[in-house]
């Protein structure tokens, strides 16, 4: 793997995932002051709750571009791997964030139910103008949740993919506000709260999601049965190799690194054995996309019965 080569690609992806967290916080600071100023002299408490939804996209997505920058960070001797599990902890603070948003917004809808049963049971409908910033803030959140998906899947950037969710959770919460804004002027101010009850349900799930996501990957957890037999086939074509005895996959953000114990013909040379261990670094890193080193432990197998209890039954060599 040409090492010049694979340092443009990481650069060129992280331009595109700090291009995707800017875009969308310039969009998030546009939206939380037109929904609050407008929510405030239209009078409608839907669209400023929007706002407030929308200022904490501002204040979570000035803290994931510090982490996306610092995912960018090149290798050192403290993290010989670099810095890229600086996206899955960006990708926790968005669960969080996601999460607390929708734990507010249920208990204002519940709040607001309260209120129009007991308080104000006739609440005035809000300007037509909110109704408008509602409508707007819906066409451009659906524009921004496709544009940042295509960025999530190109770069493979977990943070930047669960900004995309947040993206599309503000769609619904966008739109629940909108239906609040339109039937209050027809006199049905308790379709508001509600929505924003469904809303924010959706939200708290996507938000579970997202943590339970990131950290899988913090937590080291090992991926799975279809990566490792992937592996398996491609090692088919490696000839010398009797035994596959483990393979262990660590993440680095998008990247992975795996350690691989093979057993090998005990009568062979160091040197043959350095050959077939060679052999299979250089075909697992060709064959497995996002795979950045490989370390291979390879010892003999002397016991033929041994090797047979472990080999894998042979397969079609993948083209």
């Amino acid at each position: 793997m040409n090492p010049d080569l694979n340092s443009g690609c990481d650069e060129q992806r992280r331009q595109n995932s700090m291009l995707a967290v800017q875009v969308g916080l310039a969009a998030n600071i546009l939206l939380a002051v037109l929904k609050a100023v407008i929510g405030v002299v239209a009078q409608s408490p839907a669209l400023l709750a929007d706002g407030i939804n929308s200022t904490s996209d501002v204040a979570y997505g000035i803290v994931v571009s510090i982490f996306v920058r610092l995912s960018g960070k090149p290798a050192d001797h403290e993290h010989p791997y670099g810095h890229e599990q600086f996206e899955s902890v960006a990708t926790v603070v968005v669960g969080a964030f996601v999460i607390t948003t929708a734990i507010a917004i249920f208990w204002h809808s519940l709040n607001t139910v309260y209120e129009l049963l007991t308080v104000r049971p006739d609440s005035a409908g809000a300007s037509i103008s909110a109704l408008w910033v509602a409508l707007f803030a819906v066409f451009l959140k659906c524009g921004l949740s496709v544009w940042t998906y295509g960025v999530s899947r190109q770069t493979g950037n977990t943070a930047v993919h669960a900004l995309a969710q947040d993206h599309r959770n503000d769609i619904f919460a966008s739109a629940a506000a909108a239906s609040g804004i339109f039937f209050g002027r027809l006199g049905y101010p308790w379709i508001d709260p509600l929505a924003g009850a469904v809303v924010s349900l959706i939200i708290l799930m996507t938000g579970i999601e997202i943590l339970r996501s990131a950290t899988a990957d913090l937590m080291d957890t090992l991926p799975g049965k279809e990566l490792a037999e992937t592996m398996r086939m491609s090692l088919q074509q490696v000839s010398g190799i009797k035994v596959i005895e483990e393979i262990h996959a660590h993440r680095f953000g998008p990247y992975l690194v795996v350690n691989i114990t093979i057993g090998i013909d005990g009568t062979q040379t160091v040197v043959q054995g350095h050959r077939i261990a060679t052999e299979v670094e250089e075909t697992l890193l060709t064959d497995i996309e996002n795979l950045r080193r490989v370390y291979v432990h390879y010892h003999p197998v002397e016991d033929c019965r041994q090797a047979a209890s472990f080999k894998v039954p042979p397969r079609p060599i993948r083209q």
